[in-house]
């Protein structure tokens, strides 16, 4: 069939990457699920978005630079009786990011501000937010090295750029 040769080309130019990748296993499930042709067509875009959005997640926790991945449901509040369930999920919401506040956790080695932090700065990548994790130390040695290296504007620049800087 003529369109079935055309159509991974024209996908590949219209950069509608997954749908091009599963093309044969969509229509299957189209068929199967008895869609007519608007359905199919919102089948098939859903599938798009689907993959983008999930390659987007996977680009921005890279950029991200965690130490370890922690998702909030993986948060164990009876380990940690100081933590407020409650709390933790408004927080995940990330209206706090949205309107540019800051979080401070304090409290000694071992009770968890790493990983609530972690697992925070997921949340905000699930709401479209630029994350960036850094160590304190590694924060300061940039900007304590930038100005002998002639890069402080640069360096600021860095740091500022993201929507959530997790020191």
């Amino acid at each position: 069939n003529p369109i079935e040769e055309v159509l991974p080309t024209l996908l590949a130019r219209l950069q509608l990457t997954a749908v091009r990748d599963q093309l044969d296993s969509l229509f299957d499930e189209a068929a199967r699920r008895e869609l007519n042709m608007r359905e199919a067509l919102n089948f098939l875009c859903q599938a798009e978005g689907a993959r983008r959005e999930q390659r987007r997640l996977q680009m921005a926790v890279r950029l991200a630079k965690f130490p370890f991945a922690r998702p909030l449901d993986g948060c164990d509040f009876q380990a940690q009786p100081s933590l407020d369930p409650q709390q933790v999920r408004e927080l995940a919401l990330c209206r706090w990011v949205a309107h540019g506040d800051d979080l401070r956790r304090l409290g000694p080695p071992g009770v968890g501000k790493t990983h609530l932090a972690v697992a925070l700065g997921g949340a905000a990548i699930q709401h479209g937010y630029s994350v960036l994790f850094t160590p304190a130390t590694a924060l300061v040695a940039h900007l304590a090295k930038a100005p002998a290296d002639g890069r402080l504007e640069e360096r600021l620049t860095h740091w500022a750029k993201p929507k959530l800087l997790i020191v």
